[in-house]
């Protein structure tokens, strides 16, 4: 039996480890403490000066600007932090955290996991990011839907928000560094005693092939000190992610189309199409990347078929953010939307959702279109029934409401929050917990749709000049204006309504 080491860490704390590797990454190996509440992950070279310096900044101040502060407790479940170093037999390790349970394969593959033995395994980002590997591998329990996969997009961006709010940069980022549970919408960044600490600690990796932005492949022929050298940075992190929300949300890669740059060379066709001629499998105005439908394997139809499922199917806020990476940032990094963009688009298209009346539907919900009848684009299923719009206005002085471009879309016992009647106050870490609560829900009755006041003090019926008390409800009907808060910042509903 493996003995067990106690060592004392960079913290002070006491590490214990069981002196067995159960794992092997790239350059690490990987032991368990006898708890399982952590494991120790030794480099597999020798210790140096400036990779001890890198971990202990990451593990220390870096991860005090990470977790020391409002909100540090709900980030926790955004990353598997380092949180100490240790030495032991001349090799660095760095003690991190066990993942949590909801990022292990609770039913795995197919047919009771027969096809691939990988229950009880880490839920890598990559399983989920191909229409191939869900369709023909996953368990379909293991899948989740449209909604949750929103959610695992806002989770990331959120993550790489704040990370880059404290100064760092990923240099890896990209589906086999993040964990992710479709079925409940959770993600977790991983792997990062390699963060990019600018103009101290560089990058000790380029990236992974597919999230590797474009200027660093084209550039990567050059020696490490040419100044036309790209490395990863923050910017290139933007690309990343942006690759990543796309590839979760309509299960393709951006720029991996049909077109042949090299057909005699395949790594210098590789170089081209994800570097120096990397293009858009969208482009509005350039289509030799597209992919072609009449070559699609079995299992990648409908989802590699851009025609059936444009990008613009996410709806207007994200759409946006996708011409901003794909067209005019491709080759630009500076005109990358930022990881608070992302969070901003993903929550409001959160708003947009609209539960398929089809119960077979596999995706279960979609963003509404801005049509005046809905329909779900994965499965073609048109909306029953009326349906209310909600567009937010927001006061900005005494009596003077602006449109905020956002936009709520109802559902029987969808909930609204604090963050919808205030536009001071936006769904991230820094909630207080009273701010989670719900404050009003909307029900359909009888063919018609009411919003149900729960805990809003100020909410009125401009349309009709009444007060609308807690516990009483209003009718949602075309033209109506509805105040949901008289203070600054304070919402103002304007009911249009869509839907036969």
């Amino acid at each position: 039996m493996a003995a067990v080491v106690t060592l004392t860490a960079s913290d002070g704390s006491t590490v214990r480890f069981i002196d067995e590797v159960k794992a092997r990454g790239g350059v690490k190996d990987v032991m368990f403490s006898p708890d399982e509440t952590y494991v120790v992950a030794f480099y597999r070279g020798p210790a140096d000066a400036a990779s001890r310096e890198r971990l202990l900044e990451i593990t220390g101040r870096y991860r005090e600007r990470i977790f020391g502060q409002a909100g540090g407790e709900y980030l926790k479940n955004l990353y598997c932090w380092p949180t100490a170093v240790v030495e032991y037999a001349g090799r660095l390790g760095v003690v991190v955290p066990f993942y949590r349970a909801c990022f292990f394969f609770e039913h795995g593959s197919r047919n009771d996991d027969r096809l691939l033995g990988i229950r009880g395994r880490e839920k890598v980002g990559k399983w989920f990011a191909s229409p191939g590997h869900r369709a023909r591998f996953l368990d379909p329990r293991e899948l989740g839907d449209w909604m949750r996969h929103l959610r695992v997009c806002v989770m990331l961006a959120r993550a790489v928000r704040r990370m880059h709010m404290a100064g760092l940069s990923h240099s890896d980022l990209g589906y086999n560094n993040c964990l992710i549970d479709p079925t409940t919408g959770q993600a977790c960044l991983i792997d990062l005693d390699g963060l990019v600490v600018p103009g101290r600690h560089p990058p000790a990796v380029i990236g992974t092939p597919d999230f590797i932005a474009p200027e660093v492949i084209r550039s990567a022929h050059l020696d490490e000190g040419d100044p036309d050298r790209k490395l990863p940075s923050r910017t290139t992190d933007l690309h990343a992610l942006a690759v990543l929300v796309y590839m979760y949300l309509l299960y393709r890669h951006p720029l991996r189309g049909d077109r042949i740059h090299d057909p005699d060379d395949a790594q210098k066709d590789e170089e081209l199409t994800m570097g120096a001629g990397a293009l858009f499998v969208e482009h509005p105005d350039d289509r030799s990347n597209r992919i072609r439908a009449e070559d699609l394997r079995p299992g990648e139809s409908p989802w590699k078929d851009t025609r059936r499922l444009p990008y613009t199917i996410t709806g207007p806020y994200l759409s946006a953010l996708f011409e901003r990476s794909f067209v005019h940032g491709l080759h630009e990094p500076a005109l990358r939307p930022t990881a608070d963009e992302w969070e901003t688009a993903l929550v409001k298209t959160v708003d947009l959702l609209q539960p398929c009346a089809n119960p077979a539907c596999e995706q279960k919900w979609y963003p509404f279109d801005n049509s005046t009848l809905p329909r779900c684009p994965f499965c073609g299923t048109p909306h029953r029934g009326k349906l209310p719009v909600l567009n937010l206005y927001s006061s900005h002085e005494k009596g003077r409401f602006l449109s905020d471009k956002h936009r709520v879309m109802v559902y029987d016992g969808q909930s609204l929050f604090r963050w919808h009647q205030n536009r001071f106050i936006f769904p991230n870490e820094k909630l207080s917990g009273d701010d989670t609560r719900r404050v009003g829900y909307f029900v359909a009755h009888q063919g018609d749709w009411y919003l149900v006041n729960e805990r809003l003090s100020g909410m009125r019926d401009v349309s009709a000049g009444l007060d609308i008390p807690i516990g009483a409800r209003v009718l949602l009907e075309e033209g109506a204006r509805i105040l949901l808060s008289p203070e600054l910042g304070g919402r103002l509903l304007m009911v249009q309504m869509a839907g036969g």
